[in-house]
């Protein structure tokens, strides 16, 4: 029997499963639902997603993973085991303990990596390979990570920012920035609650986004009615928000991206630099799809832009790419 190799792009909103016989063998939202009296798991996945904000008060929906880390280990665990058992039934061998390969933001600490080491491990894994996010990335979006030029990866993920210029098989400079497409909601909720005092739940919000949210280019108007609850009445309520509103409330978190692609390029040895003007920089994330952004950055960077070929399963292809040189990796611990 052929030893099991699974990649894991352990995201704070989704988390993507590879396996080398089938590909993408599983992406799904990473939440976990639990009753909270008897403190067992109800839900993982995409069923527990659809309970946000709709579950009784003895079952809570609750996000284990924050700004890319672990928050509550044992959830992570238990959501990890679900997980693992959904990705290796579709990948069709059960029956074996798989080598991991997983993916960790840059700028994690090392008790962070070592959490989420022993969350792969108590989830049945036989040996667990740590991976670097943005080089996964960048290996997800087909570039030469392995030759000596630079590769320069921007990942907006559901929690973290990432900006690394990898070159020769490892990261020559990288900036990491605790921001993503969960802080692109939270200033959703705050500026309809702070403009119009009506409370919108995190769904509504990351429905706002993606379909009128901007980044700080002109476009045409769009415009998108949206329900909530009045906090002056407590009755419900619909409003009509438009792209301009979103766009400036999201204003302040693009700039710090930008500020922290600045910062990596002006990190980079010079030898590298005249890459980077002629190969530019590659966007990777849910985040990156925020409408206009590759216009946004091109204009403010002067160096092309290009959004990867599928920017959401990137990183979870790029770790599933590794498990060619897992024998070539240093597992964090043996």
């Amino acid at each position: 029997m052929i030893q099991a190799e699974i990649g894991i792009d352990l995201g704070t909103a989704n988390t993507l499963v590879y396996s080398k016989n089938k590909g993408i063998a599983l992406n799904e939202p990473s939440v976990v639902a639990i009753d909270m009296d008897t403190k067992k798991i109800v839900a993982v996945g995409t069923e527990a997603k659809e309970m946000i904000g709709k579950t009784p008060e003895k079952i809570m929906a609750v996000r284990p993973l924050k700004d890319g880390v672990i928050a509550d280990f044992d959830i992570t665990s238990e959501m990890l085991v679900q997980i693992m058992k959904k990705a290796m039934k579709n990948g069709g061998f059960a029956l074996r303990k798989p080598n991991v390969i997983v993916c960790t933001p840059s700028g994690s600490t090392s008790a962070e990596r070592r959490a989420i080491h022993e969350a792969v491990r108590s989830a049945g894994a036989k040996k667990v390979h740590i991976i670097e996010e943005p080089v996964a990335a960048a290996i997800g979006a087909g570039l030469p990570v392995d030759e000596p030029v630079a590769n320069v990866v921007l990942d907006i993920g559901g929690g973290t920012s990432e900006v690394a210029i990898i070159s020769y098989g490892g990261v020559v400079a990288c900036h990491s920035l605790r921001i993503g497409g969960d802080r692109f909601d939270e200033h959703i909720i705050q500026y309809v609650r702070k403009a119009y005092n009506i409370l919108i739940g995190e769904r509504t919000a990351e429905r706002i986004k993606i379909e009128i949210g901007h980044a700080l280019v002109e476009h045409d108007k769009l415009e998108m009615d949206v329900r909530g609850r009045d906090l002056v009445t407590g009755l419900p309520s619909t409003i009509t928000l438009n792209s301009y509103e979103i766009r400036d409330c999201l204003k302040e978190s693009l700039l710090q991206i930008l500020e922290t692609v600045r910062k990596t390029l002006e990190d980079c040895p010079a030898e590298l630099s005249g890459d980077i003007v002629d190969r530019g920089l590659v966007l990777t994330g849910g985040g990156c799809l925020l409408n206009g952004m590759e216009e946004w950055l091109n204009k403010e960077i002067f160096v092309p832009v290009h959004l990867a070929p599928n920017p959401l399963e990137a990183v979870a292809f790029g770790t599933g790419q590794a498990l060619k040189y897992i024998h070539s990796l240093q597992p964090l611990a043996k």
